[in-house]
């Protein structure tokens, strides 16, 4: 064909359309020979065109080639022979179908593309949600909506979650995080055989697979997506149309129309180019308005994105920060700690596994003035909420890994029965485990944070490490909806509690003392005896009692006086009531140990120097 190469202009890694034709910009050295694969509509390749030598800057090529057309482009590299997928593709061709047995095959192409950037926004602005009135929810886009009931193509897509939209805010959820939604090769081929090496498995030696004993086009599916990805790629087998670009931004640009945040986990892989990373960052912000990013692995450039202008404004979510970090980080607080030190303390109290009194109070009361912490007692890698409460230990034999994956350290309690059961006293005591750990949850001074279906009762079958569970006990069960519309129904109203009590998510620190001079400490601790300071380590009980005067609601009036009573002994506990100002009553709002009832139809008067709590109960009564 009448193709023309000239220099291109090396202002921007990937494809860009120029005129008369398409440049391309692309890492590659002088020294090696690059060539551009161009291939027809059935992924073969139809012509190769050389990218000189003369037109490279540093290590980068760039070549305009005239004659071809951006909208039907779908290429790949040559560099030394060896076929190199376009680490700035903004698509991926050859995966629309989510785990197409055709690409165990060894002469599957997948190569890449161009998506569509022509999207009207219709004046959407980021609601950036402050992050004391945060309420996060994270979901798998395909797990989501599997099992939801809904028919067609829109099952396991950015459309199906866009219809749940009215779901998620009626919950009281304000920011969405997604697992991987970028391109990745989900399919995991099977051991020893070949594949091309745009489809090798880049695995460590503790992830390596045993085959299957029946045969199979591939041993596993890689349902999560944590692995390297094509980073500038919607995944297309997340689509229900033809254009994933344009439904991606559909569900972000009704999420934001909805006062809803969308947060993208990134999982960065060990051999990663950092400033792949960092651009990639930056493009999702740009061209899909992107709230926040959650950053797993070991290569993550954190200071490079702290201190990235375009990202100053995004909130970045990882394990740890440094103090240079945190001194770049700029005015707008948008750093936030994401990690298990929050879990562990909690499911110890919650299912009496040796947990300290100490660290539990620490924890529901954490808090920095710079750094945002986000609270979760579950989520995708570990149990189901309610598996923590039904299994005493991981049941991952369906990974085909002799059950030696997944994490041994769960903390879990079966409440007297492995499993389902349906023995009453089991049935009740892991329904009060669920109103415990939802209200720890929200009335933590983080940013609470839910895996999606736990408020439905969604079980794993005691899976913990359903990485590759592609089916029902990966996907979230819509159908126990019924059954567990109590807790639904709970969730909603302690989010809600915990939105109209603006002392209990507060930004600042609690100084655990009356620094306003309002007659009662912002934060204080009680036994059985009031006003205690210290507890004995073999202490299971304790009253938090926040202030209201140091907590001041949108309309600018003062927040009530908010007593929690938590005991996690499994007999009953007696906790001593301050007194409250004058024509102020205490008035009991909630009490796991009432079942499905446990969030009051009407509050309680109290009266007394002492409340009785029963065993494995938290309760909460507000003073006004």
């Amino acid at each position: 064909m009448g193709y023309h190469v000239i220099e291109g202009n090396y202002k921007k890694l990937g494809v860009q359309p120029a005129a008369d034709g398409v440049t391309f910009t692309f890492e590659g050295a002088k020294e090696a020979e690059c060539a551009i694969l161009l291939y027809d509509n059935k992924m073969r390749i139809k012509e190769r065109i050389c990218a000189p030598a003369d037109y490279c800057m540093g290590a980068v090529r760039s070549v305009t080639v005239q004659g071809i057309d951006v909208r039907h482009l779908a290429y790949n590299y040559e560099i030394d022979g060896k076929i190199c997928p376009d680490a700035y593709a903004t698509r991926i061709l050859g995966r629309d179908r989510w785990a197409d047995a055709g690409r165990a095959e060894w002469n599957y192409t997948v190569c890449c593309g161009c998506g569509e950037d022509d999207f009207d926004w219709q004046g959407d602005r980021r609601p950036e949600i402050p992050r004391h009135r945060m309420v996060m929810y994270k979901l798998h886009v395909r797990g989501f909506s599997m099992d939801a009931g809904i028919r067609g193509r829109t099952r396991g897509t950015f459309a199906a979650v866009r219809e749940k939209i009215p779901y998620l805010k009626e919950l009281g959820i304000t920011t969405v995080e997604f697992m991987p939604v970028y391109e990745f090769e989900e399919i995991m081929p099977k051991s020893g055989a070949f594949v091309p090496e745009h489809l090798r498995w880049q695995s460590r030696e503790e992830d390596l697979i045993k085959p299957e004993p029946e045969p199979a086009a591939f041993d596993k599916v890689n349902y999560w997506g944590y692995a390297e990805g094509s980073y500038f790629a919607v995944k297309a087998s997340y689509a229900a149309g033809g254009s994933p670009e344009s439904e991606w931004k559909e569900l972000i640009r009704a999420l934001h129309a909805n006062g809803m945040e969308c947060v993208m986990e990134v999982y960065v892989s060990e051999n990663m180019n950092q400033n792949i990373i960092l651009e990639a960052l930056r493009y999702w912000v740009r061209e899909y308005h992107v709230d926040g990013f959650h950053l797993l692995g070991e290569n993550v450039p954190v200071s490079l994105i702290t201190q990235d202008a375009w990202l100053a404004r995004s909130k970045i979510f990882y394990r740890s920060y440094g103090e240079r970090q945190l001194s770049e980080a700029g005015n707008y607080p948008h750093l936030f700690v994401y990690s298990d030190e929050y879990l562990y303390p909690v499911r110890k109290m919650l299912n009496r596994c040796g947990g300290k009194l100490g660290d539990f109070i620490c924890q529901q009361r954490k808090q920095h003035d710079t750094l945002g912490f986000v609270n979760y007692i579950a989520d995708n890698n570990g149990f189901s909420l309610i598996d923590l409460f039904s299994y005493e230990g991981k049941h991952n034999e369906a990974n085909g890994e002799d059950n030696f994956d997944g994490n041994n350290w769960n903390y879990s309690n079966n409440c007297g029965a492995e499993g389902r059961s349906n023995r009453r006293g089991v049935k009740e005591q892991r329904e009060r485990q669920l109103c415990n750990a939802f209200v720890i949850l929200f009335c933590g001074q983080g940013v609470p944070l839910l895996y999606s279906g736990d408020e439905l009762g969604n079980t794993q079958n005691g899976n913990n490490n359903a990485y590759c569970q592609d089916n029902p006990v990966g996907w979230v069960n819509w159908r126990k909806g019924g059954k567990y519309a109590w807790l639904t129904d709970f969730v909603k109203k302690i989010a809600a509690f915990r939105q109209a009590h603006p002392g209990i998510g507060a930004e600042e620190p609690k100084k655990l003392s009356d620094f306003k001079r309002k007659g009662f400490p912002d934060l204080s601790y009680h036994g059985e005896s009031a006003w205690v300071s210290e507890f004995p380590g073999e202490e299971q009980a304790v009253g938090m009692m926040y202030c209201g005067a140091y907590a001041a609601r949108e309309d600018g009036s003062e927040d009530d006086f908010i007593y929690i009573c938590y005991n996690f002994r499994s007999g009953i506990s007696r906790l001593a009531l301050p007194k409250l100002p004058a024509k102020k009553t205490w008035r009991i709002v909630v009490d796991t140990s009432r079942g499905h009832e446990a969030f009051l139809e009407k509050e309680e008067p109290f009266g007394g120097a002492q409340i009785t709590i029963r065993g494995q109960s938290i309760m909460i009564l507000t003073g006004k």
